[in-house]
């Protein structure tokens, strides 16, 4: 049973002290993981403006980034009226991002409720690009994480996580990136909406990027499950960043992923995805060494009616994100 919080409690400095002093592997990981309250809850806010939604549904799913800029976010989004909104990597009391919640400022500009979990606890400020924003040296709580944005009141959310063994903190069963030392793994929200048809079920999720197609196909597996626990026989929409085609030398080619004919045998469909690449050189991100279809909308028991891809690039030439948005018009039968 996932607790939901109106804010989420803060790591400990006796906490923090032991995380970074812990050996680094599987074993330590998931001891840490069952001492920080936050890994289990999620944190609710913000103003719904609607008590139900129509049967046809806007919905965007956009990996930001961190959000640096909430508001203008937000803003770049609103011309397509979303109802829902699925985001990836979202700071809250991160230094990079100016200590700010940025779920809650874009929840704020668009008049939506919020769900926000945690992802990861990042036990420092980032990479070298990323310290370039830092307005401290320190993060107030170092959250990091996935976000469900909804003009309707959730009338039912939960928690999924995805893996427990540490992917960017031990070192015994995978190698971890040093310069970006985090407890957690990655997870996926689930909400259940209220619709003039009935209703549905809407996930943001964040497959692993340091992996093979192995382990997001085990990770797709393990959601697939847990939503049909959670909604069993409801309409669907996951929308995230999955990561296809990460860590598949030489092309990169997210086609060689199973995890789409693992959806397809559970009754899914992928046709809601717009097509094209969903990359690009962002104020983070400055030079990728490749461009990648990374984000994806998969539905059961609903059908797209419209789709496409949202550059993230403002008004004023500025990338908001490395990734693009996808938004889809959905229907319910």
């Amino acid at each position: 049973m996932t607790r939901v919080l109106d804010s989420l409690p803060s790591v400990s400095s006796d906490l923090q002290a032991r995380i970074k002093a812990a050996p680094r592997n599987a074993v330590a990981h998931r001891a840490l993981m069952a001492e920080v309250p936050a890994m289990s809850a999620l944190q609710s806010g913000g103003q719904a403006s609607l008590e139900v939604l129509t049967a046809s549904v806007s919905v965007v799913a956009w990996n930001v980034e961190r959000c640096l800029f909430p508001e203008d976010t937000a803003r770049h989004i609103q011309p397509l009226a979303p109802q829902v909104v699925l985001l990836s990597e979202v700071d809250h009391g991160m230094a990079r991002t100016g200590q700010r919640h940025t779920t809650e400022a874009m929840a704020k500009a668009l008049d939506m409720a919020y769900v926000f979990g945690v992802e990861f606890h990042e036990l420092d400020l980032g990479g070298p690009t990323e310290q370039a924003f830092c307005t401290d040296d320190f993060n107030l709580f170092g959250w990091h994480g996935n976000a469900i944005l909804s003009a309707v009141p959730p009338e039912r959310v939960t928690l999924i996580r995805l893996d427990d063994h540490g992917h960017w903190f031990s070192s015994d069963e995978v190698p971890a990136d040093p310069e970006q030392p985090r407890l957690g793994g990655r997870m996926a929200i689930a909400a259940v909406l209220p619709t003039e048809a009935g209703p549905i079920c809407v996930v943001s999720t964040h497959l692993e990027s340091n992996a093979d197609a192995e382990h997001r196909h085990a990770q797709f597996d393990r959601l697939l499950h847990a939503i049909e626990a959670f909604a069993p026989d409801m309409p669907v929409l996951i929308g995230g960043d999955l990561n296809t085609g990460n860590h598949l030398p030489p092309d990169f080619d997210w086609q060689r992923e199973t995890l789409f004919d693992l959806a397809r045998a559970h009754g899914y469909d992928w046709s809601a995805t717009p097509d094209g690449v969903t990359t690009r050189p962002s104020l983070i991100t400055p030079h990728p060494d490749r461009q990648m279809k990374l984000d994806w909308f998969c539905t059961r028991g609903m059908r797209s009616t419209e789709n496409r891809l949202v550059s993230s690039v403002d008004e004023n030439g500025r990338p908001l994100s490395d990734h693009d948005a996808v938004w889809c018009r959905v229907a319910l039968d």
